[in-house]
């Protein structure tokens, strides 16, 4: 086994602590073994552990999403939402729908002022910014594919949460920046707050959230949206009048949907449908790139980024006016995605040539935000493969710790359009298919992804971003698929992103000097950003051989079974 290994230990004051030590694992090759690639090495550590014990890949991300929950608070949850592709070594082709959905009580205006112009600080901050969670659902949902007892697969999360572990430098870097935030919208001083600054290897523990876990554990779903936990939401929501009922918890369903399937090159991508936009834009921009064969192009060379560029504008285009809820819209994603619909949207692609986004949809300002989420992809030695992609939305949700419970609540609400044609926090645009209505999930940018060559698993893909994930999955695709890149530089290759609007193109900083200013020749307006998502991938040959990477943007780490 070939491993490239970065390590650091956490020391920390409580020497009985069992979490202290943290191996963060970039990169590793093996082969019929099971493999899980997510946002925190701990994690990662559990899911491998799980299936050491007998369990499956589905076993694993179970584990593995409980653990983030506990040592990945930023996006890690219980009280988010997400996205599950899965693919059995069968061949069975599945996905979970446990995206957020709106409270009863929530409406088209509810977060417009009395002169109609929209406060986004509501939808996005505090506790009526709250959709109802569906990530206990998931799980459970998950389980039917799974081989243990969900007894032993939240218990590592427990044990997590209840002895302690060392924060890295990032977390505590986080954690100090939001004290102000959590500060304002929680009455009782959480686990995440402290008199003074976080640094690398205190020792965060989480006694309220093990007690949470505990409950799950010994009553199943119904230890999370029934009973003690249901009730400590409602308090929580009286609190800051927020809208979550108990009603909306007991009533909240998962939906199990038909994966959205397309073929590309030699290979076939089995990604999620709506209400996350993420398929439809990946089919898209696949297939409109495939139209000026980009691998003839050297990849990150003024001719592919433009192209694909041009393709994300117009995916994201049709985002805005056509995707929503599939059970509160008319869902036409078959004609999205059909080359004649697509090969007219190109009609106005120019070689050397910025396209107006004026061409493609109508424009309308927005304002530049940030993001975060958290992405797994697990493979095990039978050959069963899942990505799941999970969120709070913004970075520690809406900031509110349900008191008593230790849990943060998600921002989800502002996924929808707070007021058709204004952009939410991480700039998209949406319209009327995207509108609030009760009991309506919101629209996604998630993009759980496995990449099928020969009928079995190729590539397993996702990532945290925003609006960013379709185009970081798109480019990780192209990267491996037509530009031939290994697993280690198509994960960590400069990345490039569009959206339609804003104008701009963003480039990571290490993003090439010759094809920016290319691109600013042919008018287009580049913005620079540190770092465009933290992709985790895992690459199986037809021989076998596997290599999973993970991130070199963040704390993301492999661990082997």
């Amino acid at each position: 086994m070939k491993k490239l290994l970065l390590s650091f230990v956490l020391l920390s004051q409580f020497a009985f602590a069992q979490f202290t030590d943290i191996n963060i694992v970039k990169e590793i090759h093996t082969k019929n073994k099971g493999l899980v690639v997510s946002a925190h090495p701990l994690a990662s550590e559990v899911g491998a552990k799980i299936m050491k014990m007998g369990g499956n890949a589905y076993d694993a991300v179970i584990a593995t999403q409980y653990a983030l929950a506990v040592v990945y608070p930023q996006a890690g949850n219980i009280a988010g939402g997400g996205f599950l592709v899965g693919v059995k070594n069968s061949g069975e082709k599945f996905t979970i729908d446990f995206r957020e959905t709106a409270p009863a009580k929530s409406f088209r205006d509810m977060y417009l002022d009395k002169k109609g112009n929209p406060n986004t600080d509501l939808s996005q901050n505090g506790h009526l910014a709250v959709g109802i969670p569906g990530s206990v659902a998931g799980f459970y949902a998950t389980l039917k594919h799974a081989k243990l007892p969900m007894e032993k697969l939240i218990q590592p999360a427990i044990d997590l949460a209840e002895q302690g572990f060392s924060v890295t430098e990032k977390e505590a870097s986080l954690l100090n920046t939001f004290k102000k935030d959590f500060q304002l919208h929680n009455k009782n001083t959480t686990a995440f707050q402290k008199s003074t600054l976080w640094k690398q290897g205190d020792l965060l523990i989480q006694k309220e959230l093990a007690g949470t876990l505990k409950l799950i554990q010994k009553n199943g779903a119904k230890g999370f949206y029934e009973g003690k936990t249901a009730q400590l939401i409602l308090d929580e929501m009286k609190r800051g009048n927020g809208i979550v009922t108990l009603n909306d918890l007991k009533n909240y369903k998962v939906v199990e949907r038909k994966p959205l399937s397309f073929t590309y090159k030699e290979t076939e991508i089995v990604s999620m449908p709506l209400p996350s936009s993420g398929g439809i834009l990946l089919a898209q921009m696949l297939k409109m790139s495939n139209f000026e064969k980009v691998e003839q192009f050297q990849q990150n060379s003024t001719q592919a980024v433009q192209i694909m560029v041009e393709a994300e504008r117009r995916s994201f285009a049709d985002r805005a006016e056509y995707m929503g809820d599939p059970d509160f819209i008319k869902d036409q994603t078959s004609l999205l995605i059909s080359d004649d619909y697509l090969k007219n949207r190109w009609k106005t692609f120019t070689m050397n040539r910025a396209t107006p986004s004026s061409a493609v949809g109508k424009i309308i300002a927005q304002p530049k935000e940030s993001t975060e989420t958290t992405h797994i992809s697990v493979i095990d030695k039978e050959g069963n493969a899942v990505a799941v992609t999970t969120t709070l939305n913004g970075l520690y949700g809406s900031r509110v710790v349900v008191s008593g419970g230790g849990f943060l609540l998600n921002n989800e609400m502002d996924d929808f359009s707070v007021k058709p044609g204004v952009p939410n926090m991480f700039g998209a645009v949406g319209g009327e298919a995207n509108a609030i209505q009760p009991g309506k999930r919101m629209l996604s940018s998630m993009t759980p992804t496995i990449v099928m060559k020969n009928s079995k698993p190729y590539i397993i893909v996702g990532t945290p971003g925003g609006t960013t994930i379709p185009t970081s999955v798109y480019q990780s695709i192209v990267n491996i698929v037509d530009f031939k890149l290994s697993p280690n530089m198509a994960v960590n290759t400069p990345k490039f992103h569009h959206q339609w609007l804003p104008e701009s193109v963003l480039v990571e900083t290490n993003f090439p000097e010759t094809t920016i200013k290319d691109l600013e020749k042919n008018n287009y307006k580049i913005e620079r950003t540190s770092k465009i998502g933290r992709t985790e991938l895992i690459i199986i040959d037809e021989d076998g051989n596997a290599v999973a990477v993970a991130d070199g943007r963040g704390d993301d780490s492999v661990a082997v079974e």
